[in-house]
């Protein structure tokens, strides 16, 4: 979680006009998510130009090509992993460590996967800084998941991929959810819920029309 003095109050502000207006508005009422984009300044995750729009609801450049979600996707996809507090969860796609550090405010332990070497290192240095530390940043291929920490009580995949991959699928703990928008590499993507329920069959709920990055690896769209 957030160290409280190192969270800073310079954009706290902002941070609830965020909240209210782009998450809230919107239909999110999870209160342990709205309480997680509270705590959480996005502004220490995105590059020092940029953070005059950390609160505006829109992607940000973060480099590597990569970009930051908007806050209420970022929002959305936590809320539809259903978290209630004490979890072990797994992210792919850190980017900058923004919504890594959000999930760590209600899960008791996250493990993100960046495939980027630089991103990775810049986002243990974003974490550190703010005292955040349930949150473990490993560099490696996302599409396999990170079997070493494995089963996760939820898995949320910030790249889209053409489906689901089965790694992590298989990683996932009984009665969790993988949160992870599927589709084109560069066309129509849908952020999607995945569960798999008592009877073993397989549930989908589409949350939104989506456009990510591509999830990159071997069960991703390949290199």
């Amino acid at each position: 979680m957030v160290h409280p003095d190192n969270a800073g109050d310079g954009h706290a502000a902002e941070r609830e006009r965020m909240v209210v207006r782009q998450i809230e508005a919107r239909g999110i009422s999870d209160a342990l998510v709205l309480a997680a984009l509270r705590a959480v300044p996005r502004e220490a995750f995105v590059p020092a130009g940029e953070r005059a729009f950390a609160y505006e609801d829109h992607p940000l450049p973060i480099g590597a090509g990569q970009t930051i979600s908007q806050p209420y996707i970022v929002a959305l996809t936590t809320a539809g992993l259903g978290l209630r507090g004490g979890e072990r969860v797994l992210e792919i796609g850190t980017g900058c460590g923004y919504a890594a550090a959000v999930l760590g405010q209600i899960a008791a332990e996250v493990h993100s996967v960046e495939r980027i070497d630089a991103l990775a290192e810049q986002a243990r240095d974003n974490l550190a800084r703010l005292g955040i530390a349930n949150v473990h940043v490993h560099c490696a291929d996302g599409s396999l998941g990170w079997p070493a920490a494995a089963p996760y009580d939820a898995i949320a995949v910030t790249a889209a991929g053409p489906e689901i991959p089965a790694a992590l699928k298989a990683q996932l703990a009984p009665g969790g959810r993988i949160v992870m928008p599927v589709g084109d590499r560069h066309g129509h993507q849908v952020l999607l819920c995945w569960s798999l329920g008592a009877d073993g069959r397989e549930q989908v709920e589409s949350l939104c029309d989506v456009r990510f990055v591509p999830l990159l690896g071997a069960q991703g769209f390949g290199a």
